[in-house]
């Protein structure tokens, strides 16, 4: 009975369709753009709060919120909104900047301070059931196990992460909403929800009421009344509408894919192979009947030639016994005799050896034992034009826009930025001071194919690949063994990245004609 359980629960695992499990990598990248709402008052000396919420960057000064999180602010101009960043000691305020009680979406501006968030990314088709999600935001209650006073409120804090499953999209209040069972609490109200690869496919903003006994279910606003409102404020947000893969899905893919290749070349190299056999053994057939055919006609021909020999000898030998005017046909035929001698013995010493069959065969197939194809160097150089390969890439927020740059053998691009070369690998490191992630470009000039792995860091990883990074300085082109330092002094910032990128972009490259210094550098 036991077995015949087991047998119907595997029937049910292979029926199911497999769930997409959120990558905590992904949502922690995400986490760094979510923020605390506060509403402050004040009573002349000191500022306190009076309630607060979750937002998440849409733009770097830029938060989505709910609008009941903000409510008490529109209604008292005595009251202020403050901004409270996950990470970092810079806290802000912000003046809210548009307002739709309907659908309970709002958009708040950093005014003051120095805040600049890394923006989320809404997937750009909504959301499916079934998958797994992860609500993110600052419950109340936490704050309130923890301990927290008024004063934590305004200190960065990392955002509580939750997880569950999507229920359902279903209309409620007049407005899109997705039904899910993340956990969420007072305090997560205008928090993103996020699918597994840490896009937003909603905002939390209420939950349904269980009377202590049912199961919990949650709402959150869907992309489909997001999305429109961003547009109608003229806010350009970062969109994916790619399926979420992880990179382990990825790797098992290229893996996949070079087996692939490799078989695909072992039976092209086989099928070469049987070809040449078979070209071989013709040639050979050919060569060993043209051989002996010549032969034979050689030796028939000495054959008749020394025949006509030994005949005009007699001859000779005859009219020398005669008296009368012997000696002069003797002479004649004794000549023919020797000449048709001498060509026999020619003949038969120009025909054809047996070894002649073996350097038919060759000459037969020189030339066609390899294609003509330019070396890997010379079919890698110049300027190329590289597209995105979506299937072999792993994409959440990056700008897929093609990148053209010029390539040199000794890893130099656009004769300005030097590539390094370690492990077999040209690579660059960039580490911006814009943007809070680490950007590592490889080029492969075998297979003329692009790749950027990006780490999405939070901030005191980020601040210390900038110190890495700050602690070289790499050599500029034609510079003697520039590849090698390069690749050398790049895994001081390589050795403290994670085991994985949140983000991988491979593109194929074609060479084109050169056009200018433009492009990737």
């Amino acid at each position: 009975m036991t077995r015949l359980f087991a047998f119907i629960a595997l029937l049910f695992s292979l029926a199911l369709p497999s769930l997409a499990h959120a990558d905590p990598a992904d949502i922690d990248a995400a986490a760094r753009g979510v923020v605390r709402v506060v509403i402050i008052g004040t009573d002349g000396q000191e500022v306190y709060p009076i309630s607060h919420g979750s937002g998440f960057a849409i733009t770097p000064t830029t938060i989505v919120t709910n609008a009941h999180v903000i409510r008490e602010a529109l209604q008292d101009d005595t009251l202020r909104i403050g901004i409270v960043p996950s990470e970092g000691e810079e806290a802000a305020y912000a003046r809210p900047v548009s307002v739709n009680p309907r659908n309970d979406l709002a958009l708040v501006e950093v005014t003051e301070g120095s805040l600049r968030l890394p923006p989320l990314t809404v997937a750009g088709t909504p959301a499916s059931d079934l998958g797994e999600v992860s609500a993110v935001g600052y419950p109340m209650n936490v704050d309130r196990a923890q301990g927290l006073d008024i004063g934590d409120i305004f200190r960065s804090q990392p955002p509580v992460k939750s997880r569950g499953f999507l229920s359902g999209a279903r209309p409620s209040r007049q407005f899109d909403t997705i039904l899910h069972t993340a956990p969420i609490a007072r305090g997560n109200s205008g928090g993103p929800l996020l699918d597994g690869c840490g896009r937003v496919i909603g905002v939390n903003s209420f939950g349904a009421d269980s009377d202590g006994s049912d199961a919990e279910f949650y709402f959150a606003v869907s992309t489909r009344e997001l999305l429109p409102f961003l547009r109608d404020n003229e806010i350009e947000a970062r969109t994916n509408a790619l399926p979420c893969r992880s990179i382990d899905d990825l790797d098992a893919a290229e893996r996949a894919r070079l087996e692939q290749q490799r078989a695909d070349a072992r039976a092209r190299l086989e099928a070469r192979d049987a070809e040449l056999r078979d070209k071989r053994n013709r040639a050979q057939l050919e060569a060993q009947l043209e051989v002996l055919d010549e032969r034979e006609n050689a030796m028939a021909v000495a054959l008749i030639l020394m025949m006509l020999s030994i005949g005009s000898a007699y001859i000779a030998v005859q009219e020398r016994k005669r008296e009368e005017g012997g000696d002069r046909r003797a002479m004649i035929t004794g000549g023919l005799a020797a000449l048709a001698a001498i060509g026999a013995v020619g003949v038969w010493l120009s025909r054809p050896g047996l070894e002649e069959i073996d350097e038919r065969v060759a000459a037969a197939l020189d030339g066609n034992d390899g294609d003509e194809t330019p070396s890997s160097s010379q079919a890698s150089e110049g300027t190329l034009l590289c597209t995105i390969v979506p299937e072999r890439s792993r994409i959440t927020g990056a700008k897929t826009d093609d990148v053209e740059f010029d390539w040199a053998a000794d890893g130099c691009v656009n004769g300005r930025t030097q590539y390094g070369f370690a492990s077999g690998e040209w690579s660059r490191v960039f580490v911006p001071d814009d943007e809070a992630a680490v950007s590592v470009n490889t080029y492969d000039p075998q297979t003329r194919t692009f790749r950027t792995d990006r780490y999405l860091l939070g901030r005191s990883d980020m601040e210390k690949a900038r110190e890495a990074r700050a602690g070289y300085e790499p050599p500029k082109c034609g510079v003697t063994e520039a590849a090698r330092q390069l690749g050398e002094q790049q895994q001081s910032v390589l050795s403290m990245l994670p085991a994985h990128p949140n983000e991988r972009l491979v593109y194929s490259c074609q060479p084109r004609e050169k056009r200018g210094s433009g492009g990737q550098d």
